[in-house]
């Protein structure tokens, strides 16, 4: 594919408007001559909105450390993404520009996800949500029971994501929360801790950062009970991994085959470890994100309790800067607040979801939970978004 040099992130445009539309423009021309993806707006005459149903789920996977397109959709970065491109797209509807207008921190940006409101608080402060999570919407809209809420959070500073501060839903509505590093640390004896050190790490940005823990995490004693997993067999898994992210996925697993509970939420990070500064592992973190991606939705489509009425939802919380701006690091952080580090995607896959279809219009990620709720029958009522009608 030729774009275009004016059309490439990265290039010499002068506004944050061009760049955002360079973005959204690069990734819709490459989907559709690669995958044949038509347009949303000509498939939406007339169409409504779908009424959600009984036994639906959703499950949502985010990424913290946003893959630029220089490394994913453009020519050079298409072979860091072979699941998405070839095995998701062609199932999904794709928004090309999804723009993040709040802080650009992992677990403030990964709040606002999950409340569809742009939280303001500090990133690295021990502290919920202020308004009201997916899950709280969920629980209290449904009358779900705790079990059928969960989140699988990357690093203790995660471990207050599943239940807001809001006094309208009050304590006890949120879901639980699963930090597999903190399960795996409080598995192993001293002698044991090195060879699992690859798993362990919490945090690429700040290392020294150690969160008061609180909320509803779930601790090692319960993980037998509520996994129906032995911790020998937990810690002899997770020795055979890679990383963090697919000690995540693991436990995701086991959470849909002994619980399938319906809505389910996984955040990974791998990709964050550009924060080190070394691009080969970055590249690796991008390449195994979109394997587990496709993992995922594999296992929906294995688990009978899943299968064909599930939606999956894939987003980064955010990007990273451009090899352009001086006030940045390029790949390896995200602190300037430029197009780039604001604008990324979305897909969304399942069933009434129509399938290679790109969005061109701009999205935003506070959108995401208002439509889950369309999805799944509840009333974000405070969320800032609105429901994304193209998968409605």
């Amino acid at each position: 594919m030729d774009i275009p040099r004016h059309s490439l992130p990265g290039s010499n445009l002068r506004s944050p408007r061009e760049i955002a539309r360079a973005v959204s423009f690069s990734r819709r021309t490459f989907l559709r001559e690669v995958t044949g993806a038509a347009a949303a707006g000509a498939l939406l005459s007339g169409r409504r909105a779908m009424a959600a149903s009984p036994g639906r789920k959703a499950v949502v996977v985010t990424f913290g450390g946003g893959a630029r397109d220089e490394e994913t959709f453009m020519p050079d970065g298409q072979e860091n993404i072979p699941h998405l491109l070839n095995q998701l797209i062609p199932r999904a509807t794709f928004f090309s520009q999804v723009v993040n207008r709040g802080i650009l921190g992992h677990y403030v940006a990964t709040a606002s996800l999950a409340t569809g409101s742009y939280e303001t608080f500090n990133n690295f402060a021990a502290v919920p949500p202020d308004r009201p999570t997916v899950f709280e919407y969920f629980r209290k809209d449904l009358k779900r029971p705790a079990r059928d809420a969960w989140v699988v959070a990357p690093s203790n500073g995660f471990n207050r994501i599943g239940e807001s501060g809001n006094r309208s839903y009050g304590h006890g509505l949120g879901a639980g929360v699963i930090l597999p590093k903190r399960i795996l640390a409080a598995a192993l004896s001293a002698s044991e801790g090195p060879a699992y050190e690859h798993l362990l790490r919490d945090n690429y940005e700040t290392p020294l950062y150690a969160p008061e823990l609180g909320g509803n995490q779930i601790e090692l004693h319960e993980m037998a009970e509520v996994l129906r997993l032995s911790v020998a067999d937990f810690t002899a898994h997770a020795r055979v991994l890679a990383s963090p992210d697919e000690l995540s996925v693991y436990i995701a697993r086991q959470l849909m085959r002994q619980l399938a509970p319906s809505l389910l939420w996984i955040t990974l990070h791998d990709i964050d470890i550009a924060h080190a500064g070394t691009y080969s592992l970055y590249l690796e973190a991008i390449q195994r994100t979109d394997r587990l991606c496709g993992e995922i939705w594999n296992h929906i489509q294995s688990e009978p309790e899943y299968a064909h009425k599930t939606n999956l939802f894939i987003l980064p919380d955010f990007g990273r800067d451009s090899d352009e701006d001086a006030g940045g690091n390029g790949f390896q952080h995200h602190r300037t607040g430029d197009a780039l580090s604001r604008t990324t995607w979305m897909m969304a896959m399942g069933p009434g979801v129509r399938e290679n279809v790109v969005v061109e219009r701009r999205a935003e990620p506070t959108d995401l939970v208002p439509t889950l709720g369309a999805i799944l029958g509840f009333d974000a009522r405070l969320a800032q978004g609105r429901p994304l009608q193209e998968v409605l």
